[in-house]
């Protein structure tokens, strides 16, 4: 049985109510373009503020999926 390789990207949700939510954001865009997600993990957490006040949440999240090479 061959190994499997696997290949891992960041991308960043937003979201205005929390920051699971921005998570959650990333990888459902994530899901739309590539197949078969593995692993989620969320890399850093940060906040958009704008006059002392939270304007978002954002999350840097780094996913996982199976490599189809050649």
């Amino acid at each position: 049985m061959p190994e499997s390789v696997y290949k891992v990207i960041e991308v960043i949700g937003t979201s205005t109510e929390s920051w699971e939510k921005a998570a959650a954001a990333a990888v459902e865009t994530a899901s739309k373009t590539l197949r078969d997600l593995r692993i989620a993990e969320i890399a850093e957490l940060d906040m958009q503020l704008e006059g002392g006040k939270v304007r978002a949440y954002r999350a840097k999240v780094k996913v996982s999926f199976k490599y189809e090479g050649e």
